[in-house]
């Protein structure tokens, strides 16, 4: 599709009216989402302020369009605009689709995007860069895979052919065979595409084609120095360390964190292969390097090997880009989310950029349709709710095969969620895949810490969290431990309180309650918290009954300092909270 994204947009509404267009163009990338104002439009991600959240897409590197007057976003992103080599394309939009302005990211793909979407909205994009506008593309932003060896003399270059200088292209350029030059095969200024580092010429723009692949053979110790060490080795073969496309290391490294680290410092991609690899190429990786090299025709010859030196590193060098995610395979990541409960704006950004980022959603089926809306590509493995080892599992199987897998729950995955049921299988297994697999853990907002704020802040002093299921616990330690809670005056949080197949165990637990609490003590019952069909609920113990609770019911009861208020302007409702304070015991010393 021609309007992809490195990066999925975000396309910012303010009103339904623009709605409609935002669906257009929304259609044009794949994984964009649509964001909008909370309480006037929906969308795919809720957002409050708009300038807050214009500066978090950009710090983030979200590509924006925002349906919106140009004015608004570029006073909400003005304290943010420092470094133009490293900002997302901004652009704005009539909410009828009727005028297209490209505002930032000149250097990213901006005039790109806007051309992509005037043409599907059949306006002609407002684009003004000088250089866009004589040669009909952007010099300085060349595409995928390759890369500028110098914006400053990028910038020079680009005046002296606007001044009226010609040029020539030395090297594989496919992307400039149409555009507009001033052409001249004598020219003293040159466009050249090739890995070697720039000699500092001032005639030459230099752009250094992704091709360079430097593998670490099973002789090289991985430390904090890496990145230093690739680049002198780049250095010393006179290569640009633009050219790098990719670390490639034995699958027996995959754990260790200089790897990744080096990988991050260097800013290309960490492959790892199976097969053992001797000090200077061994036949497991020539294979796997092949396969990068593949894709692009270009390379059919003129490859280069480079022997591995005294630290190991060998280098692969090409005449056109690599393929690096054909290499070998990545290290796998889980990562454990909690969705929140449900409302898409208190989903974290933390958790949002995991499921961004994720190739495989698994989970229990409603919780990952919660996790929506996904991509197409994005793979989904919905389970029965009582699976979780087996669910777990799984995740790991995928996660070994260098999949980004996302095992969602809803509210906080660390409590009565997925996350102890991942580190369990993890626990309970020898293979050391599963040891190597990167694993994060992301928080949510639980389901308790949901349902006390809306009432205000019951939980505001000493509390406890207790599931009544006693599938995986006796009942009767879940007895001892209401007890002990009630006369140690803890709030409690209650999850899972009733189902069709414990229909006694509230009641029960209710009993155990009042042999020690007050009738007249608290009770907040909040239902789908979160959701559409939320409902909230405040009651006392004396006259709570297990027909007011269901299964997604979060019930928490009071200590015996949690009281309530009503609300200005709000006769029906109360603020309910607990105070941080407790008496003081007179006999204390």
């Amino acid at each position: 599709m021609a309007g992809v994204s490195a990066t999925p947009p975000a396309i910012i509404v303010l009103g339904p009216g623009a709605l409609a267009t935002a669906q257009r163009v929304k259609a044009l990338y794949e994984g964009a989402r649509i964001h909008a104002l909370q309480d006037r439009v929906s969308g795919d991600v809720a957002f409050a302020e708009l300038g807050a959240h214009l500066r978090d897409c950009y710090t983030r590197g979200l590509p924006i369009i925002a349906l919106c007057a140009a004015g608004i976003v570029i006073r909400c992103l003005a304290p943010l605009l420092a470094n133009k080599g490293a900002e997302p394309p901004v652009l704005a939009l009539a909410e009828d689709g009727s005028a297209v302005v490209p505002l930032l990211g000149g250097l990213t793909g901006v005039n790109v995007m806007a051309r992509t979407i005037g043409a599907a909205l059949a306006v002609a994009p407002a684009i003004t860069t000088s250089g866009e506008l004589r040669f009909g593309t952007c010099l300085l932003n060349p595409p995928a895979g390759y890369a500028l060896a110098s914006l400053a003399q990028g910038k020079r270059f680009v005046s002296d052919l606007l001044a009226g200088d010609r040029t020539r292209i030395d090297g594989h350029a496919p992307w400039l065979d149409h555009v507009d030059l001033p052409r001249d095969a004598h020219a003293r200024h040159a466009i050249r595409v090739s890995a070697q580092a720039w000699d500092g010429n001032p005639a030459d723009l230099v752009i250094h084609p992704r091709s360079v692949i430097a593998a670490l053979g099973a002789v090289a110790v991985p430390d904090a120095t890496l990145a230093a060490t690739v680049e002198r080795t780049l250095q010393a073969h006179g290569l640009a360390r633009q050219a790098l496309a990719a670390i490639v290391a034995p699958a027996t490294l995959m754990g260790d964190a200089s790897l990744a680290n080096a990988a991050a410092a260097l800013d290309v991609p960490l492959r790892f292969v199976d097969a053992d690899i001797d000090g200077d190429i061994g036949a497991g990786l020539d294979t796997a390097i092949a396969a990068g090299l593949a894709p692009n025709k270009a390379n059919e010859a003129n490859v280069q090997r480079i022997a591995a030196n005294d630290a190991g590193i060998a280098l692969t060098v090409a005449s056109a880009p690599v393929d690096p995610l054909a290499i070998g395979r990545a290290r796998g990541k889980l990562t454990v989310i909690g969705l929140g409960p449900g409302r898409a704006d208190l989903l974290t950004p933390a958790a949002r950029a995991a499921l961004d980022d994720a190739t495989d959603i698994v989970g229990y089926a409603t919780y990952v349709e919660m996790a929506g809306p996904l991509r197409a590509q994005q793979r989904r493995h919905a389970t029965d709710n009582r699976e979780e080892l087996q669910r777990a599992r799984h995740a790991f199987e995928m996660a070994c095969e260098g999949r980004r897998v996302a095992v969602v729950s809803s509210g906080d995955p660390g409590v009565f969620a997925m996350a102890a049921a991942v580190l369990e299988a993890l626990e309970a297994s020898q293979d050391p895949r599963w040891h190597a697999v990167e694993l994060a853990i992301v928080p949510g907002v639980s389901a308790a810490l949901a349902t006390a704020a809306r009432v205000g802040a019951p939980l505001g002093h000493d509390f406890c969290m207790i599931s009544l299921s006693d599938n995986l616990k006796p009942w009767s330690v879940i007895e001892t431990r209401l007890l002990h809670a009630a006369q140690a005056d803890l709030v409690m949080a209650f999850y899972n309180p009733i189902s069709r197949a414990r229909p006694w165990q509230l009641d029960r637990a209710l009993d155990v309650i009042r042999g020690v609490r007050s009738g007249d003590t608290r009770v907040v019952l909040g239902r789908d918290v979160g959701r559409p069909a939320e409902t909230l609920r405040a009651t006392t113990l004396g006259a709570l009954r297990s027909s007011d609770v269901d299964m997604r019911t979060m019930v928490i009861v009071g200590s015996s300092m949690t009281r309530g208020f009503r609300r200005v302007g709000d006769e029906q409702g109360e603020w309910i909270y607990t105070p941080r304070w407790y008496p003081q015991d007179d006999t204390a010393t």
